[in-house]
């Protein structure tokens, strides 16, 4: 499908702030395009009236809504789906085809979850999921276009954070929705250099290799920019993408390092530490320690464990 013509600006581009974990951490993106909408991710069931907000600012009732469109099931993106469709009388769920039962029936994935996350941060951070009726789920291989009022919107099978992972590209606008697929940005990281960037090896499916050739393959569109989940618009791709690559191969070279360790979570933490510290640092970052743990200590911990899953399987 050809794309429209496109004006220089607005692209109808708002950028939600779900509210998970803290400001400026997890996005979702409303698109306005000839008075209709769609949303791509969504955060969890807590963001469903930040979600409804950014609607009545865009001056668009929910009835308006075509489709949610998510870029993989992971409760951080897609844990409000069920709660958000019920407030959309007329909207349909794009998703990866390896995530549309989750979607339908989301007991495995809160089982999944749980097992990584415990009790307590589940009921506090997530609430209850609620199953999307099947016949509003679409699957979209890779390929798939969701037609947004004559804006073509390209699904891309995008896996390596996730199996069932798919970026977003929005051919009017020139710019891709990449989930995890295109790492981790936060604002408070950012100096004269511009962003900085690390990948996310979220449990349980990272897999370099993969990774790799999908950020490859969304530098290949020449997008204007990446729209990422955590967090924000992104320019000057080219580096951001060789940035990715090389900490990639970076923490797999640790991983495989410490493969045998006897206490291998806990020096994987460490390693990641010293890793992330020593490449902020050369970003022009002037932060101490405490300031970097209290920004990334998260993250840290679940790309150690998902660098921990990843040789387990390796080794299997």
């Amino acid at each position: 499908m050809p794309a429209p013509s496109r004006p220089a600006l607005p692209e109808g581009i708002h950028t939600v702030d779900t509210g998970f974990v803290r400001p400026r951490f997890d996005a979702a993106y409303l698109l306005v395009h000839e008075g209709h909408g769609a949303f791509i991710d969504c955060g969890t069931k807590h963001a469903v009236p930040r979600m409804l907000d950014a609607l009545a600012k865009a001056g668009l009732p929910p009835s308006r809504v075509d489709w949610l469109i998510l870029t993989h099931v992971h409760l951080d993106h897609a844990g409000g789906a069920g709660e958000l469709m019920a407030q959309l009388p007329h909207a349909r769920l794009a998703v990866h085809p390896r995530g549309a039962r989750h979607m339908i029936d989301p007991s495995t994935l809160w089982a999944g979850a749980l097992a990584v996350y415990g009790q307590a941060v589940m009921e506090q951070a997530y609430g209850s999921l609620r199953p999307v009726p099947a016949e509003r789920v679409v699957e979209a291989p890779d390929g798939h276009v969701i037609d947004l009022a004559g804006r073509p919107l390209r699904c891309i099978d995008t896996p390596g954070h996730a199996r069932h992972h798919m970026a977003i590209y929005d051919q009017y606008a020139n710019v891709c929705f990449t989930g995890d697929t295109f790492g981790l940005s936060y604002r408070e990281f950012d100096t004269a250099r511009g962003p900085f960037i690390l990948p996310t090896t979220t449990p349980i499916q990272f897999d370099p290799e993969a990774l790799h050739g999908s950020i490859d393959r969304l530098i290949a569109l020449k997008p204007d920019a990446m729209y990422l989940t955590h967090y924000g618009r992104l320019e000057d791709i080219e580096r951001l993408a060789a940035d990715l690559h090389d900490t990639i191969d970076a923490m797999v070279a640790l991983a495989r390092a410490l493969r045998n360790s006897p206490d291998r979570h806990a020096d994987l933490v460490q390693g990641l530490t010293e890793l992330y510290a020593q490449r902020i640092a050369d970003h022009g970052w002037q932060g101490d320690r405490e300031a970097l743990l209290h920004w990334l200590g998260m993250d840290i911990q679940l790309n150690a464990q998902g660098l921990g899953v990843w040789l387990d399987h390796a080794q299997s």
